[in-house]
């Protein structure tokens, strides 16, 4: 997680010192909300998800290979807008 503030705050930074978008800089309040996709339903979903089910909505087996994978990882990852969609449709 705090790798993961320096990120920002060192992006915050280049972006002070070129002028692109920041007007100032605040290295004292770092934000922790982080708004992800991948939450352990979500992960339940895919985990659960059978190669032919995954067929019938549409989807080709490698996104599926890919999805199952970043599941199991543990690490964050991001998604598809619809692809969002029908796993959250899809019931266990």
């Amino acid at each position: 997680m705090l790798s993961y503030v320096m990120l920002l705050k060192t992006r915050d930074l280049a972006q002070y010192l070129t002028g692109k978008k920041k007007k100032t800089l605040d290295f004292k309040s770092p934000e922790f909300r982080l708004n992800r996709q991948d939450s352990d339903e979500m992960r339940t979903k895919i985990l659960a998800l059978s190669y032919k089910d995954w067929k019938d909505m549409g989807f080709s087996k490698g996104t599926l290979h890919y999805l199952k994978q970043n599941a199991k990882s543990g690490k964050p990852f991001t998604m598809n807008v619809h692809v969002r969609e029908r796993i959250q449709k899809y019931n266990i």
